[in-house]
Parts: structure tokens; C-alpha cells; sequence
């Protein structure tokens, strides 16, 4: 092992290990020149059109974005403009309803203020009528009995239509006199 350690110390000493002989260094060079040139005869043209087909398509997207973008911006805007006008129509017409509402409940309240004296008025007309009616059927009869009762305490008949008349309306007469009295 002595021997083998001196001989490669030996032969180390006249070439070195990370420079490589001449011969392989041209021949490498000329390998790398010609892969080199066909990558960049064939291959790069390849390259450089695909970068350029993704260059367009992002610049066409970007330009399609934007206008897309200014289409939707005015889209928005006339949909504020609309929804605006919609809101303000809306308060219009809610104004509007309000108005017509307390004019119909006006108007319904005179009707309905109307009718009521209407039936009030009928009311006491009718009252009146009904109370002519049974002053009178009450007088017929009140004098009915009044001329019986007078009658059997006289002792004598009664059946003269005129005095019983005047006696009749005298009795009530005194009694309505009584009545307004005692109020």
C-alpha cells in the first residue's frame, strides 16, 4: 500500500484532477455548441410563440376585464337610477294613497254623520208619529171608560158624542196640565 500511496502521489503531481485534458474540453465545447443551436434553432422559436400566445390572451382578458368591468359600472348606475326613480314613485304613490285614504275616510265619516241624523231624524218622527197615535187611542179609549165610570156614578147614560168629547179632552187636558207640573 506504500508503494501505491507514492505512485499516485507521484503522478499528482503532473496533472491535475479538475482541469480535464484538451482534447475532451473541445470535443464537450462542440457537443455543447451544437445542442445549444438546435434548442435555439428549433425549441426557442416554439417558446418564444407560446409567451407570445399567453401574452396576447392575458392582455385580450385584462382588456375584455376592463371592458366588462366599465359595462357593469354603467349597468350599476342605471340601476341606481332606476331603483331611485322606483323608491321615489313608490313614496309618491304611498302620499297619494295616503291622501285618497283620509279623503275616503272623510268623506265616509260625512256619509256616515249623514245617515245617523238621517235615522235620527226618522227615529223621532216615527217616535212622534207613535206617540200621536197612542195619544189618540189612548184618548178614545180613556174616554171610553171615562164616560162608562161617569155613566154608572151619575146614574145616567153618557152617549152624547159632543159632551163626551168635552169631558173626555177636559180629564186629559187636567192630566197633561198635572204632568207638566210635576216635571
Amino acid at each position: 500500500m506504500s508503494q501505491l500511496l507514492i505512485l499516485a502521489a507521484t503522478e499528482g503531481e503532473t496533472e491535475n484532477p479538475l482541469i480535464p485534458p484538451i482534447p475532451e474540453l473541445v470535443i464537450g465545447l462542440i457537443a455543447f455548441v451544437i445542442v445549444f443551436g438546435f434548442l435555439a434553432w428549433k425549441l426557442l422559436p416554439n417558446i418564444n410563440k407560446v409567451l407570445e400566445e399567453r401574452r396576447e390572451a392575458i392582455e385580450g382578458g385584462i382588456e375584455k376585464a376592463e371592458a366588462a368591468q366599465t359595462e357593469a359600472q354603467s349597468v350599476l348606475e342605471q340601476y341606481k337610477a332606476q331603483l331611485a326613480e322606483a323608491r321615489h314613485e313608490a313614496a309618491r304613490l304611498r302620499q297619494e294613497a295616503q291622501e285618497q285614504g283620509a279623503t275616503l275616510i272623510a268623506e265616509m265619516r260625512a256619509e256616515g254623520q249623514r245617515q245617523r241624523e238621517e235615522i235620527v231624524a226618522a227615529g223621532h218622527a216615527q217616535i212622534e208619529a207613535d206617540r200621536k197615535a197612542a195619544s189618540s187611542v189612548l184618548r178614545q179609549d180613556v174616554g171610553k171608560l171615562a164616560t162608562d165610570l161617569a155613566g154608572k156614578l151619575v146614574g145616567e147614560s153618557l152617549e152624547d158624542h159632543a159632551r163626551q168629547s168635552r169631558v173626555i179632552d177636559r180629564f186629559l187636558d187636567e192630566l197633561e196640565e198635572k204632568a207638566e207640573a210635576g216635571r
